[in-house]
């Protein structure tokens, strides 16, 4: 099959160019740099130039708090976009695979989140992806729309805004003292067993909702002792809770995602968060230097 994949810089695009070469696709990877998504006739461009299969969409504006004060850019890029996505992918008689969020739940609910479950988005960040979200599923004759959360993958070590486990361990290199909220939950996401999972989705599910979370649900505490654990690193940490970390976005609090329908599917459970990490640590100490991984949208 041939593919297309937006936001193939970033930490999950990476991962999905990999893991779609490794099984013998052919792809086509487009940056930010490369290929600006909210501009509808370049993307009509490359996608009819390519004519691929499958549109993979891991692009998308993730500055959750920075959306509060620009919303439009948010939605551009996490809603619109899509519309336009969607369009294309549909006149040229492709498949689309676009990925969401975690943040469209408002947090209410202890348990993980099912495909069933309705979203009610907090912040200006979360409408935009749930807008992203219902584009797709109405302008795409056939469409995935794959709900992640706290993806972390090797990429995220050059990329610009990282990721949680490269936060924590500059700091913990540092000497800084480390403030983690312990009141907050998700299911870390690790990059390369998620893109291998996505790609299983077109053979083995129909078109539809999939949640694809770590299959962990851990505190943002937890998951710091962890990371510092699987780096055998020491650090100053203290747990601290929400009302002394305020943020200008409203996070949803229980944010775990339930990998049951994918399971139920035949799709092999993610490894544990430890697995993950673990494996993780020896990656990206191979990691080529920096400049080599280009940023994107995710």
């Amino acid at each position: 099959m041939r593919a297309v994949v937006l936001g193939a810089g970033g930490q999950l695009g990476a991962e999905l160019v990999s893991e779609l070469r490794r099984r013998g696709h052919e792809v086509f990877g487009f940056g930010r740099h490369e290929l600006n998504i909210t501009s509808a006739p370049a993307v009509e461009a490359a996608l009819s130039r390519y004519a691929p299969n499958w549109v993979i969409n891991s692009a998308a504006y993730n500055q959750v708090d920075v959306a509060e004060r620009e919303p439009d850019v948010a939605m551009n890029i996490n809603g619109l976009a899509v519309r336009s996505l969607a369009v294309i992918s549909r006149k040229i008689g492709a498949t689309l695979m676009h990925f969401s969020t975690d943040h469209v739940f408002d947090g209410a609910k202890p348990e993980p989140y099912t495909e069933e479950d309705m979203p009610n988005p907090p912040s200006a960040y979360a409408i935009s992806k749930l807008a992203g979200e219902l584009f797709a599923r109405a302008y795409s004759d056939r469409w995935y729309v794959v709900r992640v959360a706290g993806v972390f993958g090797p990429a995220g070590r050059y990329t610009n805004r990282g990721n949680f486990p490269e936060l924590i361990l500059k700091k913990a290199e540092q000497g800084q003292l480390l403030r983690v909220v312990d009141d907050f939950f998700a299911s870390p996401t690790y990059a390369p067993a998620l893109a291998s999972r996505a790609i299983d989705l077109f053979d083995k599910a129909p078109h539809g909702l999939y949640h694809i979370g770590g299959g962990t649900t851990v505190s943002w505490y937890e998951y710091a002792l962890k990371i510092l654990a699987a780096a055998g690193l020491e650090a100053d940490i203290q747990a601290t809770n929400h009302r002394e970390y305020p943020t200008p976005a409203a996070r949803p609090k229980h944010a775990g995602l339930s990998n049951g329908k994918i399971e139920s599917l035949g799709i092999a459970k993610m490894p544990p968060l430890e697995d993950a990490l673990k494996e993780y640590m020896g990656i990206r100490n191979l990691m080529p230097p920096p400049g080599t991984v280009v940023d994107s949208y995710r």
